[in-house]
């Protein structure tokens, strides 16, 4: 399991820089452009998280959650020059059921409901007037839910030394420099991601206690509350998604939790503000986190439509996969023209995807 976790950090790592690279050599070659008839989709679905003024710290292992909101200034004048369509995400369901392809679209989401989407995002995209979907948690709202990844950060950087008893053994680390805490947060985070989710939960929760961080108190601080949501809900170009009751990594749990995270979520939030819940966002979202059980209990949960995390534009035959509809994150670590060029055009995912359109399985 160490040797696992090390592994992982190395691949994430160098991951980052095949990116990087292929961004680059897209954009000198051109391909973007030239290679759009061969790898672009009818349209694609991007994702975000947090959106915010950039704040320069040596230690951010969460960076590829948070965008600034002059990237996403960008992102959506580029989108617009190209000649594409920003569209909500029901009428990017009905383009894509549609027998003739129109128009390239991009649809917009958020998911969590971070408070800085309101404060930062949105003034942003209601300058452009383009729709976007806030894929929701109750128990963030409500402020019974965790962001453990955050805890995790909040406490290696509080922490000059880690120290955990782990079912598989233990794991210790120096964490005083910003480089240890770095790869102690990395092997950690992806060790504790390979077993059960409630062994990463009581493990966070540990380091937490050990660093005086209140789970509660970052909810509070990064998520908006339910008046907030009430004051949101039916505003123009904004359509409110659920994201599961406490945002668990659904593949990980029995089907009887899995389903009542995912009802209870749409039951419960058409309860508090007073609208039909049509999307889900499933937590995590990769293949680890839903696959088929997970796309069937979202359409049995009466979801017209799911998305997941798996690189990917949409084809056609996702008309007939629309609980395991693939999205594009903007990641905080390529916020740059090449690399959205690069995302719209298709490509990186022809051959992420080894040639497939459609990755269901």
């Amino acid at each position: 399991m160490l040797k696992d976790a090390a592994d992982m950090t190395s691949l994430m790592s160098l991951r980052h820089h095949m990116f990087s690279a292929a961004f680059k050599a897209i954009a000198l070659t051109g391909a973007d452009r030239w290679g759009r008839g061969v790898a672009q989709g009818r349209g694609v679905i991007l994702t975000m998280h947090n959106v915010r003024p950039w704040r320069e710290r040596g230690f951010a292992p969460n960076r590829l959650l948070e965008v600034t909101p002059d990237f996403l200034d960008r992102t959506l004048g580029l989108i617009r020059g190209e000649g594409y369509d920003i569209v909500s995400l029901d009428e990017a369901l009905v383009r894509l059921s549609e027998s003739k392809p129109g128009r390239f679209f991009v649809a917009l989401t958020f998911d969590d409901g971070y408070r800085d989407n309101l404060d930062h995002a949105w003034p942003v995209l209601a300058r452009h007037g383009a729709p976007w979907t806030l894929f929701v948690t109750p128990g963030f709202a409500e402020r019974t839910a965790r962001l453990w990844w955050l805890e995790l950060e909040e406490a290696i950087r509080a922490l000059p030394r880690v120290s955990l008893d782990l079912p598989d053994g233990g794991f210790s680390a120096r964490t005083e420099s910003d480089g240890e805490k770095r790869l102690a947060f990395s092997r950690l985070y992806w060790r504790l991601r390979k077993g059960p989710e409630a062994t990463l939960l009581a493990a966070i929760s540990d380091l937490a206690g050990q660093a005086g961080i209140a789970s509660a108190a970052l909810v509070e601080r990064e998520c908006v509350p339910w008046e907030t949501l009430r004051s949101l809900a039916g505003a123009p170009d904004v359509t409110i998604g659920a994201h599961t009751m406490s945002h668990p990594m659904l593949a990980k749990h029995p089907p009887e939790v899995a389903s009542r995270e995912i009802a209870e979520s749409k039951a419960r939030l058409e309860a508090e503000l007073g609208l039909p819940i049509r999307h889900l966002a499933y937590p995590v979202g990769d293949p680890g986190s839903a696959g088929p059980r997970e796309f069937a209990l979202a359409r049995e949960a009466g979801f017209v439509s799911a998305v997941t995390t798996r690189p990917g534009q949409l084809f056609e035959p996702h008309a007939s996969h629309l609980h395991a509809l693939p999205r594009v994150s903007l990641n905080g670590y390529h916020q740059s023209e090449e690399a959205l060029r690069a995302l719209l055009s298709g490509l990186p995912f022809l051959v992420w995807n080894k040639g497939r359109k459609v990755n269901v399985g």
